[in-house]
């Protein structure tokens, strides 16, 4: 799950980074408490979840027992840890796009089965990364299934058989399926040969293949035979479950296709989890993981404290050196102003800046803070995973909640992230057409660099 990078220490940037912003905590504690009081749909809307089914309209086509199976998995869903594990791309950790992905399955014996999935919207149209809570039946009924690239659920990105990454009731789960039950060796685990060649492969979880393997093959009522594991796009393998040996025999898929028939070890098994390696490696503080993940892999330690921070200066004074002096400025009447001219004076320099002239240091600085803020990075992480409020708390509190925005980045990046929700809602709404097809922002904008999704490790 940690995509690999030249210099293969991405899992200390990439991750990191990823678990500050994608997940606040904001939206932990609201999904969590609406969880807890059993508002599943509130819990979905704290987490940036939108539901298009209807349970009445499910007990009228599949019958009250499987609505009630569909009920219950919807109360034991815990929204805020579903989107903590879905896959991501680099460079920015954001949802990778256009997936439908299985939580869980109903009628196994039908011939289409009912599927409870989770669907990211594609690249052009992930402003918000909000995701789609939905049933599939194997048509194309629902209008959202009609304008999704994927509707179909991906055999290889599948929660049903990691029911630990959504499920609170099985999150404790994490510690045995990740391995973090296994005291780390003096390293990881050998590649072995078929592998060493795969430069995504020095992070597989290959001590755990041979247990996801089983627990597969009894998914598709099977006791033994092949299942494939996928590196990327390129990269195909066959593992074979030897019962006798209690080994597992791995060999390159045979290029004449017949691998394609075989079951595929879903991606949450390949690799090993990335907070139990930000952990091992010291990248992360469990304090700043989900606390149900926190409470998995180190059950050992105090309840998780994500709500222990370094404190926050914003809207705080600070100080400008001005004329040979030092002032304040800060938030004064909702707006940030120098703290140490009086108002007769502002006006006069703001007077003498029409004309051309220099500003003083201090007004310099409070223009400065408006075009291009020293926050600015935090406030485009928040925005680019979807959290509009925590970015806006962060403007208004260096800002003041009644400040106008001025010409520069800052406003360039609320204006973009503006349009991305724009354009998620035209897509939602099935406004846009069937959406473009070369990677651009629709409508009719560049997608920035930094937005355009980069397959790593074939996530």
């Amino acid at each position: 799950m940690l995509p690999h990078t030249a210099n293969g220490n991405s899992r200390l940037s990439f991750w990191p980074r990823v678990r500050e912003f994608a997940v606040p905590p904001s939206m932990i504690e609201t999904a969590t408490v609406r969880r807890a009081a059993g508002d599943w749909a509130g819990a979905c809307a704290a987490a940036g979840v939108d539901i298009d089914l209807d349970l009445r309209s499910v007990a009228r086509t599949h019958g009250r027992e499987l609505a009630t199976r569909v009920r219950a998995d919807l109360r034991r869903l815990a929204p805020d840890l579903l989107r903590w594990h879905l896959p991501r791309i680099a460079p920015d950790g954001l949802l990778r796009p256009g997936l439908t992905l299985t939580l869980a399955r109903y009628g196994h014996d039908a011939a289409h089965p009912l599927h409870l999935v989770v669907r990211t919207p594609p690249a052009w149209a992930h402003g918000g990364q909000r995701i789609g809570l939905a049933l599939w039946d194997g048509t194309h009924r629902e209008a959202v299934a009609r304008r999704h690239p994927h509707p179909r659920p991906s055999r290889r990105f599948r929660l049903d058989l990691h029911r630990h990454l959504w499920d609170a009731g099985r999150s404790g789960e994490l510690r045995v399926r990740s391995g973090a039950d296994r005291p780390p060796g003096d390293g990881p685990p050998p590649i072995p040969a078929p592998l060493d060649t795969v430069p995504e492969a020095w992070n597989c979880a290959v001590d755990r293949w041979a247990d996801e393997a089983a627990i597969l093959l009894h998914a598709e009522g099977r006791t033994a035979g092949p299942v494939t594991v996928r590196f990327g796009s390129r990269h195909r393998f066959v593992l074979a479950l030897d019962p006798a040996a209690d080994t597992l025999r791995i060999a390159p898929a045979p290029t004449d296709g017949s691998a394609a028939a075989l079951p595929v070890l879903p991606d949450a098994a390949t690799w090993v989890p990335p907070d139990l390696e930000l952990l091992r490696t010291g990248a992360i503080e469990a304090g700043r993981l989900h606390p149900l993940v926190a409470a998995a892999l180190v059950p050992d330690r105090s309840r998780p404290d994500r709500s222990v921070r370094t404190p926050d200066r914003a809207g705080q004074p600070h100080l400008v050196e001005c004329r040979g002096a030092l002032h304040r400025i800060g938030l004064a009447d909702g707006v940030l102003a120098p703290l140490d001219h009086d108002p007769d004076e502002i006006r006069r320099e703001e007077l003498l800046v029409a004309l051309t002239g220099t500003p003083l240091p201090c007004l310099q600085a409070v223009d400065d803070a408006h075009r291009h803020p020293d926050c600015l990075t935090g406030v485009r992480e928040r925005l680019i995973h979807g959290d509009t409020a925590g970015a806006l708390a962060v403007v208004e509190g260096l800002l003041g909640p009644d400040a106008v925005l001025r010409g520069g980045a800052l406003r360039d990046e609320l204006r973009a992230a503006a349009q991305r929700r724009l354009t998620y809602g035209l897509f939602r709404a099935d406004l846009t057409g069937p959406g473009p097809r070369s990677g651009r922002f629709f409508p009719g904008l560049p997608l920035p660099r930094r937005e355009r999704p980069r397959r790593t490790n074939g996530r």
